[in-house]
Formats: C-alpha cells, structure tokens, sequence
C-alpha cells in the first residue's frame, strides 16, 4: 500500500479475487492519483457478485480510510453501508480500466437538465391522419422531449379536422403549432387556439395582429432575407414575440448559402429569436441522423438560435426528436463551459464508442487463467470475441467458429444465452463498442438503455431458469 498523506484522501478499493491485479495494477499506473489506497479482496471471487449483505459481514478494520470505492456492479443500498461503518461509499466505474477516467473526470460531472432550445415536432400530413392518432403520436413526441407539437397542413388540401385537432391537442395540455401557406388554415389554427402559426410573412402579419400567437416568419420567397427582414423589424417595433425563420435548404440545393442567411440574420439582428427548420437535412440526406442533428444544434447553439422544427417521416428519422432532446442540452452545458462538445456524455455516440475495448489480449489471457469454474466469461478485445472459462480461452472473430469448442450441444438453454451473447459481442466487435456481458449493448440517445438498478441484481431470465429446471430432472 502507498504510505498515507494528509494532504490526498485515503480509499479503500474493494474487489474480488479475479480482479485484485488488474486493479492494482490499474491504481498503481494512474498518473497523476489524486488520492492513496488499499486494495481488498473480499473472499469472493467475481466482484460483481458483491453484496452490501456480503460487504457488512466480511469488512473489518477501516481506521484510517476516508472512502470507500466499490465495483461498479456491486449490488445494493449503499446509504446503508454509509449508515453502518460510518464512511462514505461510492460505486466506481463497471470497468477498471476506466478508473482513471473516473476520478479524473468526477470535478467536471454536471447535471445535463438546462438548455435553451424549444423543439417543434411536427405531425407530417395531419389532415389525413385521425385525431387519436395524432394524439398519440404527440404523447410519443412530448415522451421524447418535444415542447410544440406542430399540426403540418398540406397545401390545396381540405382540413375539415384541423379546429377540433388543435383543440383536442390544448385539451391534452400540449403547446400547439400549425403550420401551413393557406391563410384559412393560418386562422383557423389561431382561432381554435394554437399557440404558434408557422409560416407568416409580411404579407399575412395582420394574422398574428388579430390573434394571441407567436408567429414563426419567413421572407416572401423563403431565400428573400430582405423581406424577412422587414417582417422582424415589424414585430420587433410592436414588442411582440416571435421566431424568424430564414430556411435550412437541403444538400446541393443550397445548405452552404442557406447557413449563411442564419449566419446573416443574427449578425443584423442580435436580440431576434430564430427557428431552425431541420427535416430539409435530416429527411433528405440517408445518413445517420445523430450526427447530422449534433452538427446542427452546434450550429444554433453558436448563433443562438432558439428553436428547432423536425419531423419523422423517413424510417431511418425515427429517433429525431429523442437526439434533438439530448443534444441540446450536451451543447448548451459545452457552450456554457466555453468548450467543444466533448467529455460531457457520452449519450450522442451510437455507433462506436470512444474507447470500446478495455482489455488487452493478453490482460484477458492472465485472468482466464486464474478461472476454476465452468461458467463462461465473454470479453471483446481489438482481436476479437475472446470466451473463457477452467476449460480456457478460445478466441474468434466469427460466433460461429467458437460453437465446437464449447460443448452446449446438448444444453439448448446454454446454447441459446451464449448464441445472444456471442451475437452482441460479435456486433461490438464490428462497429467498435463496449460490450459488457448480460447487458444490452449501448446506443447512446438512439435507443436509451434499461434502467440499470443498481439495488438489485438483473432477475434471471428464461435461458436459467430452463437449465435449473433441466437439472432438477436429471
């Protein structure tokens, strides 16, 4: 153990017996260690099967610690454990290897609840959808983080719903939009009481004089900024609220110009609050959209732009509004902190991870050695699926190569856990993302993990419960 000092904050590092030299040896390298420790091996031998039970029974002896750090995996209510000894517990990263991160980054942790971005979803097509179906559609959008659920009109198409649509809409308490170019459907919308009418020029201004709404400008022709300008000077002289749009165009069809009139428009008006429409991008570029709706909230969060419009028509659009939600509020705390987007969470990466395997080959080889039982231990290194257990390490790129080396044939429960396993592992290998065994593989904002309850362990699944069942019988 290092000699204490009283100047750093003495820890107490507990494990189990598999992992007690990787995690000295992952202490001992951290450069710069904010802290001294001990390392303890609590007689058990995988430390996620570490309990608070099993800690209050084996733990003596903490005089002298002013932490204690348990596995990231450990189990249970640690306020009783504080309750107990008398010392705070905190639960450390699911992976050693991200220990120094871990401690390095625990000043920087920072809530990501503010932001500064209203997002518009809009109900593509609503006058050939019903009303419960667009209310349930809105329940999905607000479910996802959408503030403005946007009725979407459809030009020289009748609306003989949209008054009841809006007011059903109000009813359900949700901020409503309508967007359309007809006048009749503009004040229609305004009548049944729709909060903002999308798109106002300074032709149909009179609208947003004659009703209680925020209006969301736009130029005669949606490039002309001189006559968006006009319409912003119009409300800003009358001290109304308002969203001036100057038109996010598709690619090849003038993105490049197009973030230049946003660039332009705040550069003319300072104070003004702007709408930027996405769909144009995110719908018309067959691209991943996370990627896509970062870039873009990183473009409004420099300029200031207070408002998003999407839509998620396209199949491969369907998160949109879920990445929108998290992004802003990733590129409002990165604003906020005068830094880039990095190193806040990790939430806006789906397809790769920073750093997706921990282990080295040969880190994995020592611990497969030191293995006495005959369950099965799956781990992804750069080299690819590396499975182990007292029969040893077997290793392959390809599930399918590892099948005769593990002798389940005759086990179909077994068979089938590691076939999903396997499956997950040989995916992490390709894309390049953290695998971690019985857990989902993470896709960031995309799709959000399960709750991960860390009072109890994961309740077993069909697979055990077949092979207990098995047992029982033979």
């Amino acid at each position: 153990m290092p000699a204490a000092s009283g100047a750093l904050p003495h820890l107490l590092f507990l494990t189990g017996k598999l992992a007690e030299k990787n995690l000295a040896r992952v202490l001992a390298e951290m450069a710069p260690r904010p802290f001294t420790y001990e390392v303890r091996a609590l007689g058990i031998t995988v430390a996620a099967l570490i309990t608070v039970e099993f800690i209050q029974r084996r733990l003596k002896d903490l005089t002298g610690f002013d932490r204690v750090i348990l596995p990231g995996r450990c189990r249970g209510d640690l306020h009783a454990l504080e309750q107990h000894f008398g010392l705070p517990f905190e639960r450390g990263p699911e992976e050693l290897k991200d220990l120094p991160a871990h401690f390095g980054s625990r000043a920087k942790a920072r809530s990501l609840t503010a932001h500064d971005i209203l997002i518009f979803g809009e109900i593509v097509d609503a006058p050939n959808v019903s009303v419960d179906a667009v209310l349930a559609r809105a329940a999905r959008y607000r479910a996802d983080g959408a503030d403005v659920i946007d009725v979407g009109c459809l030009p020289d198409v009748p609306f003989p719903a949209l008054a009841a649509m809006v007011r059903a809409l109000k009813d359900a308490g949700y901020r409503v939009s309508v967007d359309s170019l007809r006048e009749e459907d503009l004040v229609e919308g305004a009548a049944a009481g729709a909060d903002y009418l999308f798109s106002l020029t300074e032709d149909t201004l009179w609208i947003a004089e004659e009703y209680p709404v925020t209006p969301i400008l736009i130029g005669r022709d949606p490039r002309d900024t001189a006559s968006l300008g006009r319409a912003i000077e119009h409300m800003l002289a009358r001290g109304r609220d308002f969203f001036a749009d100057p038109i996010l165009d598709p690619i090849h069809h003038g993105l490049t110009d197009s973030l230049l009139r946003y660039r332009d428009i705040r550069q003319r008006y300072s104070t003004a609050p702007m709408l930027m429409g996405i769909g144009n991008l995110s719908e018309l570029t067959h691209a991943d959209t996370l990627g896509l709706n970062t870039l873009l909230l990183g473009i409004a969060s420099e300029l200031h732009i207070g408002a998003v419009l999407t839509t998620e028509v396209s199949g491969h659009c369907r998160s949109v509004v879920r990445e929108l939600a998290h992004a802003r509020r990733v590129l409002y705390a990165a604003r906020e902190d005068h830094m880039p987007p990095r190193h806040i969470d990790e939430g806006l990466l789906a397809l790769h991870d920073r750093k997706p395997f921990p282990y080295a080959r040969a880190e994995v080889k020592e611990a497969a050695a030191a293995v006495k039982d005959a369950n099965f231990r799956i781990e992804v290194t750069a080299e690819g699926i590396q499975i182990y257990n007292r029969e040893g390490l077997r290793s392959a790129v390809d599930p399918y190569d590892l099948y005769p080396q593990l002798g389940v044939e005759n086990d179909a429960p077994h068979a089938f856990y590691l076939g999903l396993e396997l499956a997950r592992a040989q995916i992490a290998w390709q894309l390049g993302k953290r695998y971690v065994q019985d857990q989902e593989l993470d896709w960031g904002c995309v799709r959000p993990a399960p709750t991960d309850n860390k009072l109890h362990f994961v309740e077993e699944r069909s697979t055990l419960e077949a092979r207990k069942a098995k047992r029982k019988k033979v």
